[in-house]
């Protein structure tokens, strides 16, 4: 159904995703290939969408986390490298190989079942091993089990495109085990390559992109930055949010003293009040800690969310905005006027972090793009 009844949307500006590719770019040494993150539909924001405008912004290679999610991609049409980070049940590598998906190799069974649909397709496998050099979640710990790994797939007949790791504390201030981190690392390059294996070296986040650029090697995979949400200081006056996020007021009422708003009677009126009441909430990922707590942009001045947010709906506090009328458009997240309200702030508020927000954003919520890149 491409019909819209409710008037609330989130809006990308698929400009500011190429704009915030091509500042990553010059963050990374020349040569530096970039991998742009399109994870959990694109962070909220559409991964078909956010990945052909990377694409056409420098970016040549693409990530996702599961295979669902490399799939969707490829039926989208597109056809750039793509890695699958996350952990393949053996029986669906097959579907990799036949799309010309990379995967991530952890474990000695992907190696025959890879191998084995190499030889029904008559397609090659590409393989990226993972090491855990820090963050304690997938891949081996132990340099003898990564090259016996490698060795593996070499006698079934396949290479190792890829070696990557995954930096945990590149985004604080931990630069001592960060290079901790890249030591271990070179330890797995260095005994794959006494065996002859040369594969793409690939460490760095948005955080590792930011801070630390010597370790970009041959590709980064920068996410959140891409995005406009850069994780550390390095530069972030260069990125700009992508999303915003629009509704609009569907009904007002005014309130005596004393009466309360939402469940929980958690706001009750110390004067009398006029309510505006929105088409959205926690169902469509607004957070429910932004209860009275949280704030939104009508005709370009700051107004508080008032009670507790509903599965459905918000309810905010216009009483000092008089001229406000039904129908009145309101940004939850971006900007009206000088004001701005970023992920950011919504993190703060329900005290996590810009990813949790923008992540959360439900699928009800329709996406409208704007200045897509031509082609």
């Amino acid at each position: 159904m491409n019909r819209r009844f409710r008037p609330t949307e989130a809006i990308v500006d698929l400009t500011a995703i190429q704009q915030n590719t091509a500042v990553l770019r010059t963050m990374v040494p020349k040569g530096t290939q970039l991998c742009a993150v399109v994870k959990a539909n694109g962070y909220g924001h559409g991964a078909a969408a956010v990945a052909r405008s990377a694409l056409s912004a420098g970016a040549s290679w693409l990530a996702v986390a599961t295979l669902e999610e490399a799939i969707e991609l490829r039926e989208a049409g597109i056809r750039a490298p793509l890695l699958v980070f996350g952990s393949v049940d053996p029986r669906d590598c097959g579907e990799a190989v036949a799309r010309e998906i990379a995967l991530t190799l952890l474990h000695p069974q992907q190696v025959e079942a890879v191998a084995a649909a190499v030889a029904q397709t008559r397609r090659c496998a590409h393989l990226h091993l993972k090491v855990d050099t820090g963050m304690g979640r997938l891949g081996t710990r132990a340099v003898p089990d990564a090259v016996a790994l490698a060795q593996r797939a070499r006698e079934a007949g396949m290479g190792i495109e890829g070696l990557y790791t995954h930096l945990a504390t590149a985004d604080e201030r931990d630069p001592a085990f960060t290079d901790q981190q890249v030591q271990r690392f070179q330890r797995f390059r260095q005994a794959l390559a006494q065996q002859g294996w040369r594969p793409v070296l690939h460490v760095c986040n948005s955080a590792g992109v930011q801070g630390y650029p010597q370790y970009a090697f041959h590709l980064v995979r920068p996410g959140i930055a891409v995005y406009g949400y850069p994780p550390r200081p390095e530069g972030a006056e260069r990125f700009r949010p992508a999303l915003s996020l629009i509704t609009h007021i569907v009904y007002l009422k005014e309130l005596e003293a004393g009466s309360s708003v939402s469940y929980g009677r958690t706001f009750v009126a110390r004067r009398k009040t006029r309510v505006a009441t929105l088409p959205i909430g926690y169902a469509d990922g607004v957070p429910r800690l932004l209860s009275n707590r949280g704030w939104a942009l009508v005709r370009g001045q700051r107004v508080p969310i008032i009670g507790r947010i509903c599965m459905d709906q918000l309810m905010l506090d216009v009483t000092d905005l008089p001229q406000v009328a039904l129908g009145d458009r309101v940004t939850l997240l971006g900007e009206d006027g000088e004001e701005r309200i970023t992920a950011d702030d919504w993190a703060a508020w329900a005290q996590t972090i810009p990813y949790e927000i923008l992540c959360g954003l439900s699928v009800r919520i329709p996406r409208t793009y704007i200045h897509a890149p031509e082609g």
